[in-house]
């Protein structure tokens, strides 16, 4: 009889911590199909190639809804010349949208205002299966489908570093260079949040690619 009560709680731990690692289960609701359409589209393109910075992964499949289909492990963006402070799993859109930002927007920036490129980023998370801004109620993050990148601060090839959290308010070039990427991440993202979006983006800048509706409609949080 002991045994036999000790089993049942042991299983109600268990499903405890699977409820508390996800935060919270969707049972009954799929992924939606816009997320699985935009991966093939991507790995078709050739947008993304697997590479010693760029590994694939199995496919990330839950805890319930949560997961992606064309999972990658990053180490490094620009075929290496960008590393991050960490390692990082994010689905192949995701990917090539933070290439071309790195391209187009931060070392242009980079090289206009400092006279040399960033060589990597500190980053604060990508892939976990969650609510909005670590919630356990309402919607599911877009780091739920890996499909979001946190970034905290970048690194220049002097060693010299501007985080978001000091700097955004900070020494006036460090400023101008992270407005420039903020705004420049909006050409490449569906979704820029930074310190002037709210309190739990006041040290980093979130970078995603939401889709809303029925047929994936297109969000955008930049003007």
């Amino acid at each position: 009889m002991k045994i036999r009560r000790s089993l049942r709680y042991l299983a109600l731990g268990l499903v405890a911590l699977s409820l508390s690692a996800c935060g919270f289960f969707r049972f009954g609701e799929q992924r939606e199909p816009w997320r699985a359409i935009v991966s093939d589209r991507c790995m078709a393109s050739g947008a993304v190639r697997p590479s010693a910075y760029f590994q694939p992964r199995r496919p990330v499949d839950g805890p319930g809804i949560c997961g992606a289909d064309r999972a990658f492990s990053v180490t490094a963006f620009s075929d290496g010349r960008v590393g991050l402070s960490q390692r990082e799993t994010l689905d192949c859109p995701m990917l090539a949208a933070t290439d071309q930002w790195l391209t187009q927007s931060v070392q242009p920036a980079a090289m206009a205002l400092y006279g040399q490129p960033v060589v990597a980023l500190r980053t604060a998370g990508s892939y976990a299966c969650r609510g909005r801004n670590g919630s356990r109620k309402g919607p599911l993050s877009e780091h739920s489908f890996a499909n979001a990148l946190d970034v905290s601060a970048f690194v220049f090839a002097d060693g010299g570093v501007i985080a978001v959290e000091s700097s955004w308010r900070g020494d006036p070039r460090a400023q101008t260079f992270l407005r420039a990427v903020h705004r420049g991440a909006c050409r490449s993202f569906f979704t820029v949040i930074g310190p002037d979006g709210d309190r739990h983006h006041r040290d980093h800048l979130h970078l995603d690619l939401a889709r809303y509706g029925m047929r994936g409609k297109i969000h955008r949080s930049c003007s």
